[in-house]
């Protein structure tokens, strides 16, 4: 690696030899194919039965992001405001804003949605999100990082389907889908390059405003990744800082204006708007594990779950096993003298990996005493109160894929004057190719979903529910159980509200948790189901699930027909009377 890799600059063709011939586009078109190819990998349980599948290991998001494209689709059909909702958490309703709504992409899918159901539109969306990302990565570096667009190619490659994004492709589309980040990213560190600041400022704004719509945590990250590496960028080349600073300052102001006009009333409404919170200080202790930059992740090839009963069940955002740590830090040796580009990023990796660990240090799997830089930071914090330490990592996996693609590139232009030079060069784009076939991901686990009863397919439930009340499955969603009755939710497209819900919410005193109190009735649903006996009904107690029932407006109570479900049916029945069979479902008229 003799040679000093592209800054991030002009495009890579002003730069030295022209990367993109006349014909490009089939090498474009053959990594979009590539990384849709991958995408389909991974959701390879899903693909042959979408209707049919959930997640194994986060069946609970799995459904809720179901539901939230049933959100998109129901607020397109409907004309309604996608910032609240009321057809879960009925008639309270739940603040889509400050949920992981994903409007940006929801409301686009909602053909898909309308047309194909919620369950096909979040396979589409995960193989999409994946592939996405991976090619708007791909495009960023051979336009203006690196000349190979090999190197573009596994950078990308990366990107999209590094172990932590290919993680959270377990039941967390929103952490899958950042295709917009790469423009984000190469966009703030260009401003005051070309001049054109207005220009640049708009696009700024209009891609910051987009990225809200889709992940304001990974939106935050990528803010801080770059605000890390201007500071550093500044420090390294204050001379050429300077220079850019006053068109770099003009287009931020312009994107603050941009974003902020667009974004103002939404951001008000997530703060201050009905059923906001000010923070979520349960996941606050979220860090990640310093061993997890060496050790493999469950979904990768070469992966086993056994690894987490010694690490623990974090989210695997850091697990880039091994061979490819090794390998981005001996890249870095050998480039950070002669690159500003690489030793701005290898500063803000460190930074990022720092602040990521949380407020405690864990080692291995288990905690230290030692606190770590979150410990000091307030729990309350507006905006910073909201973000999960460990998703920090996301701003070092862009980091890796950059430097991957750096690498590589800066070996492909290594002068050829001598056989051991050539071999060396050739030894070392071959290291970086086997340090991530280790990381090709498997096919997520999946199991089967039950299709919700006949009574919610059919329709049949619109004789029971009229406008302006609710339909009560049982047990009601919950952060607990009702996982499969939010799916029902989920597949007819909102068009009847249930109580209480899967979502985050505030408490009592406006700090954030996941749903709301239980009422007595989900109590005495999910005690039913874990004792496997009906419990003792007092007068008190039927008074207090009538109350529930008022208050949650419903008019039908209904519960899967199973033998699994018997006791509950018999402590209903005591509830309210005898309730009616409709094929697979039990109900009861109660309004």
């Amino acid at each position: 690696m003799t040679e000093a890799a592209p800054e991030i600059a002009e495009p890579a063709s002003t730069t030295g030899p022209p990367a993109r011939g006349p014909r490009r586009w089939p090498w474009h078109l053959a990594a979009a194919l590539v990384y849709i190819g991958l995408g389909l990998l991974v959701m390879g349980n899903f693909v042959g039965a979408p209707s049919d599948r959930v997640s194994s290991h986060l069946a609970n998001d799995n459904t809720w992001f179901e539901w939230l494209l049933s959100h998109g689709a129901y607020s397109v059909r409907h004309l309604s405001d996608p910032l609240f909702s009321v057809r879960q958490n009925y008639p309270v309703g739940v603040n889509m804003m400050a949920n992981t709504s994903v409007l940006g992409v929801t409301l686009p899918l909602a053909p898909v949605t309308m047309l194909f159901g919620a369950r096909v539109a979040y396979v589409v969306w995960m193989v999409l999100g994946l592939a996405g990302t991976a090619f708007a990565t791909y495009w960023v570096l051979q336009r203006w990082v690196v000349r190979s667009r090999t190197a573009a190619f596994l950078g990308g490659a990366f990107a999209g389907f590094a172990p932590g994004v290919v993680h959270h492709a377990n039941g967390q589309p929103n952490f899958v889908s950042n295709f917009v980040l790469p423009f984000i990213v190469v966009t703030v560190l260009r401003l005051g390059v070309t001049g054109r600041w207005l220009r640049d400022g708009i696009v700024l704004g209009l891609l910051v405003t987009y990225q809200v719509f889709i992940n304001e945590e990974n939106l935050m990250v990528t803010a801080l990744s770059c605000g890390v590496a201007i500071i550093v960028y500044a420090a390294l080349q204050p001379r050429a800082a300077w220079r850019r600073a006053k068109h770099f300052l003009l287009a931020a102001a312009v994107t603050a204006g941009v974003a902020g006009t667009l974004c103002a009333y939404p951001l008000w409404f997530q703060f201050n708007g009905p059923q906001s919170f000010t923070s979520l200080p349960t996941y606050q202790s979220w860090g990640e594990d310093l061993v997890t930059y060496v050790t493999f992740a469950r979904d990768t090839i070469v992966g086993d779950p056994i690894v987490e009963k010694t690490m623990g069940h974090p989210e695997q955002n850091s697990w880039f096993g091994w061979p490819l740590t090794t390998v981005v830090v001996i890249a870095i040796l050998a480039l950070v003298w002669r690159s500003v580009t690489v030793r701005v990023a290898a500063i803000t990796a460190i930074v990022l990996a720092v602040f990521s660990m949380g407020p405690r240090i864990r080692w291995g799997g288990t905690y230290t005493d030692i606190p770590g830089i979150w410990h000091y930071i307030p729990d309350d914090l507006p905006v910073i109160g909201l973000l999960v330490p460990s998703r920090l990592t996301f701003g070092v996996v862009g980091i890796f894929a950059l430097i991957i693609a750096v690498a590589f590139d800066a070996l492909t232009r290594v002068p050829r004057r001598s056989r051991p030079v050539r071999l060396a060069s050739a030894a070392g784009m071959l290291a970086i190719v086997a340090a991530l076939v280790p990381l090709i991901p498997k096919p997520l686990p999946a199991a089967v979903d039950e299709r919700p009863p006949l009574f919610i397919t059919s329709g049949a439930w619109k004789a029971y529910v009229p406008e302006g009340r609710s339909l009560i499955p049982l047990p009601p969603p919950n952060k607990f159980a009702g996982r499969d009755a939010l799916s029902w939710s989920a597949w007819a497209e909102h068009e009847f509200p249930v109580p209480e819900g899967y979502f985050l919410g505030p408490n009592e005193n406006g700090i954030g948790r996941a749903g709301v109190a239980s009422s007595m009735l989900t109590r005495l649903v999910n005690r039913t189901v874990k004792e496997n006996k009906v419990p003792l009904i007092t007068p008190k107690v039927r008074a207090q699930v009538q109350d529930d029932i008022r208050r949650f407006r419903g008019s039908v109570l209904v519960l899967r027909a199973r033998p699994a479900n018997d006791n509950v049916r018999q402590m209903v029945d005591q509830l309210v009377g005898p309730g009616e069979q409709y094929a697979d479902a039990w109900v009861w008229r109660v309004g």
